[in-house]
C-alpha cells in the first residue's frame, strides 16, 4: 500500500525523486496495436519543461522520455509501458541550509511526522519535478482516447486576477508562455508575476480543463463516480487546494431553474443541452457534454521572504528558500491537469467498455 498508483484498468504508477539519477512510471493497460514512440510524447513533455522563460525555474532540465518496454516495432504490445526521464540539472547544495528544518507550506515537517526520513533536496517525492511522469503517461492516455476527445487545459486566473471569459481564445493559449486564453491579460500578468519573483515571493493560479468529444456513459454509480475521480486525480497534483467541476462552488448562489441544464432534441437524434453548468457530468456519469473542470493552486512554498519555523530538534528558526523554483506553479501545472484528466477519461472508457461494449459513444435517442 505505497499509494504511487492510480486507475483501475488503465493503470499508472511513477517512481522517482527530485534529486535522483532519473524519474519514471509504469503504464499498465494500455491496449495493444496503438502507434507508439517517444515522439508521441516528447511535445506534452516539452510544454511543462522547466527553464522556458523567465518566469518559472531556471533549472535546465531536457526532460527527454525513453521508452523501455511495452512497445515492439512502434505498437504498444498490450504489456507495461516503462518511461524514464534522466535528471540531469540537480543542485542538490541549493538545500544544505533546510536539511534539518521545515519549510513552511512544503511537505516537509508532514512527511518527517510520517516516515521519521526525508529527501530535503528538492523535497524529494514530493516535488512536482514528478508530475513530468504524469504528463507523459497522458500522453498515452489521449491515443487510448482516439482523436475525437480532445482535451485543453488554460491558466483562467493569476493571483486575484482572473481573465475577461469572453475574450477567451483557446488558440492563444499556444501563443505566450502564460498559457493564458485572455489575450488582454497576458501583459498585465507578465507584468505581475515579473515584480512578484524579484520580490522573492509567488502567487496562487486558477486552472481550467476542458475535454470535448468524451463519450457519454464514463462513470458509475455510486463509489465509481467520474467526477469524484477527477476530482481526486486533480488533488492529487502538488500544491492543489481545490477542484470544481463546471459551476463548482458558483452553483450554491443559482437557483434551481438557473442551474438546470435544459435539454431538446437535435435534427439528427441526438440530446442537445442548452447550457453546462454540470460541467458534462451528471449522476457521476457523462452526459456527452465536455467535460469542464478547474482546479485552484496555492502560492508556491519556496520563496525569498523570511519565513518563521522550527528545525527537527524542536527549535524555532527563521530561513529563507534558496534554489530555483516558479513564481507561480500553475503555469506549469495546466499541462499536468490536461494528463490527468486524459488518464481518468482513459481508465473510466476502458472501464466502460468493459461493461457495455455495444454502448453509444453519442447521447442518442430512439425517435418516436
Amino acid at each position: 500500500m505505497s499509494h504511487n498508483s492510480f486507475g483501475h484498468l488503465f493503470r499508472v504508477t511513477t517512481w522517482g525523486e527530485s534529486h535522483g539519477p532519473a524519474i519514471g512510471c509504469v503504464v499498465d493497460g494500455c491496449p495493444p496495436g496503438l502507434r507508439l514512440s517517444e515522439a508521441d510524447i516528447q511535445p506534452y513533455l516539452d510544454r511543462r519543461r522547466p527553464g522556458q522563460s523567465k518566469l518559472v525555474t531556471q533549472r535546465q532540465e531536457p526532460d527527454e522520455v525513453r521508452i523501455l518496454s511495452g512497445v515492439f516495432e512502434g505498437l504498444t504490445t498490450g504489456t507495461p509501458i516503462a518511461l524514464e526521464i534522466t535528471n540531469q540539472d540537480q543542485r542538490s547544495r541549493d538545500y544544505g541550509e533546510i536539511a534539518q528544518r521545515f519549510r513552511p507550506g512544503h511537505a516537509d515537517l508532514a512527511y518527517h511526522l510520517k516516515y521519521g526520513v526525508r529527501d530535503y533536496r528538492g523535497g524529494g517525492r514530493s516535488s512536482a519535478r514528478e508530475t513530468a511522469m504524469r504528463v507523459a503517461a497522458g500522453a498515452i492516455a489521449r491515443l487510448v482516447l482516439g482523436p475525437e476527445v480532445v482535451i485543453r487545459g488554460a491558466m483562467a486566473q493569476l493571483g486575484a486576477d482572473p481573465v475577461d471569459r469572453a475574450a477567451w481564445d483557446w488558440d492563444e493559449v499556444a501563443r505566450n508562455e502564460l498559457f493564458c486564453p485572455d489575450p488582454t491579460a497576458v501583459p498585465r500578468w507578465t507584468e505581475t508575476l515579473t515584480a512578484v519573483r524579484k520580490n522573492g515571493s509567488s502567487l496562487g493560479a486558477v486552472i481550467e480543463v476542458v475535454a470535448e468529444g468524451t463519450p457519454p456513459g464514463l462513470g458509475a454509480p455510486i463509489y465509481g463516480k467520474l467526477d469524484a475521480d477527477l476530482a481526486g486525480a486533480l488533488m492529487s497534483i502538488n500544491a492543489v487546494k481545490g477542484v470544481e467541476i463546471g459551476e463548482g462552488f458558483s452553483a450554491a448562489a443559482l437557483t434551481g431553474e438557473a442551474n438546470a441544464d435544459e435539454m431538446r432534441m437535435g435534427p439528427d437524434g441526438t440530446v442537445e443541452f442548452l447550457s453546462n453548468h454540470a460541467g458534462g457530468v451528471l449522476g457521476g456519469i457523462s452526459t456527452g457534454q465536455p467535460v469542464v473542470a478547474r482546479f485552484a493552486v496555492k502560492p508556491t512554498s519556496s520563496i525569498l521572504q523570511p519565513r518563521r519555523s522550527v528545525d527537527q530538534q524542536g527549535r524555532e528558526v527563521e530561513l529563507v528558500t534558496k534554489g530555483r523554483h516558479d513564481p507561480c506553479v500553475g503555469l506549469r501545472a495546466v499541462p499536468v491537469g490536461e494528463a490527468m484528466v486524459a488518464c481518468v477519461l482513459a481508465d473510466h472508457l476502458l472501464r466502460h467498455r468493459a461493461q457495455n461494449p455495444a454502448a453509444p459513444t453519442q447521447a442518442r435517442l430512439p425517435r418516436n
